[in-house]
């Protein structure tokens, strides 16, 4: 019997950007199997979907996109998914570092799933219909690196003494609003307090900071900031470039953020509950 693939805490509990109401949202089902590369199922791991309409197709030699749905995978590497209506890129991930949220990191087993051209694949989900993917035996471990022609942006997080601060996560935007899910994000940086963070291509981007990979109001003494100082203010990125040298303040939550930061994310959380139950109600029943 499969496991149900209700959504959980991956890489960002973002998956309440689909900013529609849970009764109008079309939805589709599907299902496979994911396996390691000569070796055994991607057991009590998890499935990421890309929305390829939202952005492009995820490169993880490249940058770190953001999913905006995840799953679960049981005991067989196997998922039962509930997805809006759509394209969407596939991967997996199974977890050997002991982190439990976040983008993979070095020797997590990881897969995108491609073509036999290397091509990551756009999955079609249509409305009131169910699509089995098959077998995907292809996760190997993963090694993070930046490719050459990379585009990006690296610089330093400090607190307001000026000092680094580490275990903060860089998010970059494409609009000033700042809204929605992050079409990119940076590792956690280490106690120097630098990070990089790659994009797809050139362009202007807007970056927020947190100490978490998740949406939801901040708690007290969370990291929070943003590159800006009365408003947030974009980086300039060429492509095949990285801008260097941007150094972003943050503060310690309290009350609220740093000024023209502030976060305001409830109403997501409120439509991901929607999406949550509505699952639960239209997933068709399992077989034994």
């Amino acid at each position: 019997m499969l496991r149900k693939g209700l959504p959980v805490f991956l890489f960002m509990v973002f998956l309440s950007a689909i900013c529609i109401a849970s009764d109008e949202i079309e939805t589709g089902w599907i299902s496979g199997q994911m396996m390691i590369k000569g070796g055994g199922p991607m057991s009590g791991g998890t499935v990421v979907f890309f929305d390829a309409d939202r952005g492009p197709a995820p490169d993880p030699d490249k940058f770190v996109r953001t999913p905006e749905q995840i799953g679960e995978l049981d005991q067989e590497g196997k998922f039962y998914m509930m997805l809006p209506a759509g394209r969407f890129y596939m991967g997996a991930m199974k977890r050997m570092s002991g982190e439990k949220i976040g983008p993979p990191l070095d020797g997590d087993y990881f897969v995108i799933s491609r073509d036999k051209d290397g091509i990551p694949v756009a999955y079609i989900i249509e409305k009131g219909k169910s699509l089995s993917v098959g077998v995907i035996a292809e996760a190997v471990p993963f090694t993070r690196k930046i490719a050459e022609g990379s585009s990006g942006i690296s610089g330093t997080i400090v607190d307001m003494s000026g000092d680094p601060v580490g275990g903060a996560i860089v998010f970059a935007y494409i609009t000033e609003t700042m809204t929605g899910i992050p079409p990119f994000t940076s590792y956690k940086t280490g106690p120097d307090g630098k990070y990089f963070i790659a994009v797809d291509k050139g362009g202007n981007y807007y970056l927020r900071v947190r100490d978490i990979y998740g949406g939801g109001p901040p708690v007290t003494g969370a990291v929070m900031g943003g590159y800006g100082e009365e408003r947030p203010a974009a980086v300039a990125v060429k492509s095949g470039e990285i801008t260097q040298g941007i150094t972003i303040k943050v503060v310690r939550h309290f009350e609220r953020g740093p000024k023209g930061q502030q976060m305001d994310q409830a109403p997501e959380m409120n439509t991901q509950e929607e999406m949550k139950h509505k699952m639960k109600e239209e997933r068709p029943k399992e077989k034994h």
